[in-house]
């Protein structure tokens, strides 16, 4: 069994900072890439940002230049920092999991709001 959580979600102004990471750990035998999506009300999950156990990065157009995926050395855990926030940034972010063997996991989520 695999298990991801994360954590840094909350409330902040527009123009603000969050930092949001995620661990995981349990029955991990080879990731192929961790990665960060949202979902906001009335729409689809998209990508956020991505990172494969190269380190390739990959974001989406709407947070580049804003947004920095980054891992820590075991590559279990996976940070996202969050700059120049905006009100359409708002959302449930989830962060998931993909191992080499194709399965993938997801987190539970956690709630970003960026509102004055």
């Amino acid at each position: 069994q695999v298990q991801l959580v994360e954590s840094g979600g909350g409330l902040v102004q527009p123009g603000g900072s969050l930092r949001l990471s995620c661990a995981a750990s349990g029955s991990i035998d080879s990731i192929s890439a961790m990665g960060w999506y949202r979902q906001a009300p009335g729409k689809q999950r998209e990508l956020v940002a991505a990172i494969t156990s190269g380190g390739s990065t990959n974001y989406a157009d709407s947070v580049k230049g804003r947004f920095t995926i980054s891992r820590d050395n075991a590559k279990t855990m996976v940070n996202l920092q969050m700059n120049s926030l905006k009100p359409e940034d708002t959302a449930v972010y989830y962060c998931k999991l993909l191992l080499t063997s194709f399965r993938y996991y997801w987190g539970k989520g956690t709630l970003v709001t960026v509102s004055s």
